[in-house]
């Protein structure tokens, strides 16, 4: 018999709300505050999720069972799946030295950190945002900051502030096109409407993320750069998503603003070169910079954790036009692996590929005793909707599919033999393994809250903000990504409601379903699954808590300003020309 989702079981929504955030409360005191390993994290918050459902509002437990269940194998399939393959491509560059010369190349382009965090946390970050999504970037991007001598932290931390502004155009297109399914509005009414909001953010994520690893005067120094990559990557994230769709929106911009950054840096460099990995030591950079203008530049040794002051390593020797006595053909080799990873995500994230390998094999299972169990019910929902629970197993077409292939390439071309290359994966999912776990109980939290309706509670309480709904709902995108570790996700739970309120209270529901994808993109930094992709890319495991306690404030602080910038367009001219409909 199906089971009516029920969001006030105390009759006061605010209380009810206050009552379904505690698993997720759960989880982020046990992450941030007591320091607890991220996998009995969110395994404790999926237990205490279990119990609000089942004794406070009322689920079936073989329907929350089932529901978890789902999520889990969700999890696994396709985000651990990305990561574990990813880390397996990344260890077999290490293994083979080829990483190391990987990163001389990129200090050759520059040996600035700041410089180098641009190009790669931002620009080169996007580009697999926009090609692959689910974890991709953030552990391509930490693995490399870790390898050029950012510290654990700084190379989590300023991966996951990177990857904002492109998550809402993400594996080409994907929460955009999700978004349109749910609310039944126009796919590309949707896309051009985001499209209006995140260029602003394109620009500020930029200096907003040199500012977060360098302070105000590091930021300053080197604001020309800034200005090129943001700007670069703003105006063709503009014309893409109101011009051609959702689909290649991140690609061109990434690729565009790569191409600007690299070529004004063979123009420009800055006074200053600033060698620091670490996300403090700003006064010993002054020191260091000094020191090197008059030859005298200290070595210093570099270490796991950062805060040293390095002198420049071999890349530093280097001509800003990347001329090295490096071998130009090992630099080649080097980069070889990661071009075919490229291309290959590139290839998978083709809806033609995914239509035809899912046509050479897929499978799908309806979960029974989950399937059309549960109702969503009014005022979520127009009318009554039961909601769907199959899991697709479109096990070639995913994205984590492909960076296997490109990995198993890679490796031969690396020259590993077949035997070696199934001990190396071995020995990877043996590393990995804490953080699947993590992810599997990340996404049977973030699936039982959506089938028991937890989310919807706190969504009601949002929706009663009334004048100040453009803010919260915007807020309301970013928990929950914040809940999921998805945008995709979250325009599912929440784009519905999103255009119902805004229907109710006389706003444009594009406006605010575009805004919960946008609001949302800057949830990505806090979600657990990032955190956990984050940490396994860096070798930085148990230290998951760290990781969100400094991210913690700046995912809020830009969530904020994009539902400042939301509330402009609802209410204040010029903005509210802007605004679709």
């Amino acid at each position: 018999m199906p089971w009516n989702q029920f969001y006030d079981p105390f009759g006061s929504i605010l209380l009810s709300a206050l009552v379904a955030a505690i698993p997720v409360a759960t989880m982020l005191i046990a992450l941030a505050f007591l320091k607890v390993p991220a996998h009995w994290a969110a395994i404790s918050a999926l237990l205490v999720a279990f119990l609000v459902a089942v004794f406070v509002f009322g689920m079936p437990g073989g329907i929350a069972g089932r529901a978890t269940l789902l999520g889990i194998l969700s999890g696994l399939f396709p985000i651990g799946w990305i990561v574990l393959n990813i880390i397996f491509l990344y260890r077999l560059t290490v293994v083979n030295g080829s990483f190391e010369i990987l990163q001389r190349s990129i200090g050759g382009i520059t040996e600035d950190r700041r410089l180098q965090l641009l190009l790669i946390a931002f620009a080169f970050g996007a580009f697999f945002e926009g090609a692959a999504g689910f974890g991709t970037p953030v552990a391509v991007t930490a693995a490399l900051l870790i390898g050029l001598g950012f510290s654990p932290l700084a190379a989590s931390g300023l991966s996951l502030i990177a990857n904002t502004a492109p998550v809402a155009f993400g594996a080409l297109g994907t929460p955009v096109i999700a978004l349109a399914g749910v609310t039944g509005l126009d796919v590309y009414t949707l896309s051009a409407m985001i499209g209006r909001q995140l260029p602003f953010f394109s620009v500020l994520v930029p200096f907003w993320l040199i500012w977060a690893f360098a302070g105000w005067r590091g930021m300053i120094e080197i604001w020309p750069a800034i200005l090129v990559t943001g700007v670069s990557f703003a105006v063709p994230q503009f014309l893409v998503s109101n011009y051609h769709g959702p689909y290649l929106v991140d690609v061109i911009a990434a690729l565009v603003s790569m191409a600007c950054l690299v070529g004004f840096m063979r123009v420009w460099q800055p006074k200053r070169i600033w060698r620091d990995p670490s996300l403090r030591g700003r006064a010993e950079a002054d020191v260091a910079a000094k020191a090197a203008a008059r030859g005298t530049a200290p070595a210093a040794a570099r270490t796991g954790h950062g805060g040293e002051m390095m002198d420049a390593p071999p890349v530093a020797r280097m001509t800003p036009g990347g001329a090295a006595a490096e071998d130009r053909g090992a630099v080649l080799r080097s980069w070889m692996p990661w071009l075919i990873l490229t291309v290959f995500v590139f290839i998978w994230g083709l809806q033609s590929t995914r239509n035809l390998l899912n046509g050479l094999w897929s499978a799908s299972f309806p979960i029974e005793g989950l399937h059309r169990m549960v109702v969503k019910v009014p005022p979520v929902v127009a009318e009554p909707v039961p909601e769907g629970a199959v899991f697709a197993f479109g096990l070639l077409s995913m994205t984590g599919t492909g960076i296997l292939a490109a990995a198993v390439l890679g490796g031969l071309l690396m020259g590993f033999s077949p035997l070696a290359l199934i001990r190396e994966y071995g020995s990877t999912i043996w590393r990995v393994r804490y953080s699947l776990i993590t992810i599997a109980a990340m996404l049977g939290l973030g699936y039982l809250t959506r089938y028991s309706g937890l989310d919807a509670t706190m969504g009601l309480a949002f929706a009663n903000t009334g004048v100040f709904y453009p803010l919260f709902g915007t807020l309301l995108g970013w928990l929950g990504v914040a809940l999921t570790g998805s945008d995709t996700a979250s325009n599912v739970l929440f784009g519905g409601l999103q255009k119902i309120t805004a229907e109710q209270l006389g706003l444009s529901p594009v406006l605010m379903a575009s805004a919960n994808s946008s609001g949302g993109v800057m949830g990505k930094m806090i979600d657990a699954q990032s955190i956990v992709v984050a940490s396994t890319a860096t070798n930085w495991f148990g230290h998951e808590g760290d990781i969100l306690r400094y991210v913690f404030f700046h995912s809020i602080a830009l969530a904020v300003l994009v539902g400042l910038l939301v509330t402009l367009q609802a209410y204040v001219p010029p903005f509210t020309a802007m605004v679709l409909h």
